[in-house]
């Protein structure tokens, strides 16, 4: 069944245009580094305040600033990750490392919406701090993954 709805979403016009356009593939790949530079590089800031640096701003101060940014970076990540995903959907699911990187964003998902809307900023330095830890691994797992999806 997941074969067939693979197959089927290969052959839509979306991935057919994706797949034989000229420079499609090259546009939506462009979008897809820029998001993630947008995500990573507001998240690193903030993780590395959770783990300690920065002491004189706060947290919410700098998240005030950055969260909308990661948010805008996943948001394109995200719609030109899917898009990406469209123009070979059976070879990438075949790869252990795409769906280790799905994994990694899932759990870097979760750990970000636990922190900022079920606990909040005021909670104790350790668990801060091990909140920026998990996230630093978790994305910069993401990272590597998806670089390698290109080589394996």
């Amino acid at each position: 069944m997941l074969e067939a709805w693979l197959e089927a979403l290969a052959l839509t016009p979306v991935a057919q245009w994706i797949r034989f356009s000229r420079w499609s593939y090259a546009v939506i790949n462009t979008l897809h580094v820029l998001g993630i530079a947008l995500l990573v590089g507001a998240i690193i800031p903030l993780d590395l305040k959770r783990i300690g640096l920065w002491r004189c701003i706060t947290l919410e101060q700098l998240a005030h600033v950055l969260v909308p940014v990661a948010v805008s970076g996943f948001v394109i990540a995200v719609i030109s990750g899917v898009l990406l995903f469209m123009a070979g959907p059976s070879d990438y699911f075949a790869l252990s490392i795409f769906l280790f990187k799905l994994l990694c964003i899932a759990f870097a998902v979760a750990n970000a919406v636990n922190f900022h809307w079920r606990m909040g900023y005021a909670v104790p330095f350790n668990q801060q701090r091990l909140v920026g830890f998990v996230s630093l691994i978790l994305w910069l797992c993401v990272l590597v993954a998806g670089r390698f999806i290109a080589y394996v």
